[in-house]
């Protein structure tokens, strides 16, 4: 299954040359970063990029039917992608502390990546063409009927996950903005 996930591979090497770059600031300041600094915003700022991106991107690919702007699969390569790499520099954001509506914030992070991985295995059980269109012939109607079942059941508790989060996400900017910005 590993071997032809080249967007896991990539976001594992991203993650790794994010983590030296923030062990070498860890280094240089004698410090976890402070979420409030300018590299602890740095990180917030552009993982919730990236996950926006993840999350709008790939939505209007799948559901604008008049543009098609790349395959199918590739643009499920850019969500895994930045759905693992976003998340990551939002956790470092976070310099380790979970408390109020970050917490929840992150705690919902956590679980949409999880979920996700449990999306993509249920996904990559169905066989499908380079383009994402499912091959009836490859599973007996039973079997495929049971995996569409389970991709729906997977899409109910996903989606509104993820807007929980978002709804969570847009708060602490908001809160963040007005009582560190704002207020000062």
């Amino acid at each position: 299954m590993l071997r032809n996930a080249i967007e896991i591979w990539l976001a594992f090497a991203a993650a790794i040359l994010i983590t030296g770059l923030y062990a070498l600031i860890v280094l240089l300041t004698r410090g976890i970063p402070a979420a409030s600094d300018w590299f602890g915003h740095g990180l917030g700022i552009f993982g919730f990029l990236l996950m926006l991106m993840t999350e709008i991107l790939y939505s209007l690919r799948k559901r604008i039917r008049t543009v098609r702007f790349g395959r199918m699969s590739l643009w499920l390569k850019f969500h895994i992608f930045t759905g693992l790499v976003g998340p990551y520099l939002v956790l470092l954001h976070t310099s380790w502390k979970f408390n109020g509506l970050a917490g929840v914030t992150t705690l919902l992070t956590v679980v949409i990546v999880i979920s996700g991985f449990v999306g993509r295995y249920i996904y990559t059980r169905i066989p499908r063409t380079a383009e994402g269109v499912v091959i009836e012939g490859s599973l007996s109607a039973e079997a495929l009927k049971h995996a569409r079942r389970l991709m729906a059941l997977w899409h109910t508790i996903h989606i509104p996950i993820g807007m929980a989060l978002f709804t969570a996400a847009f708060v602490h900017i908001g809160a963040a903005l007005y009582y560190a910005t704002f207020l000062n």
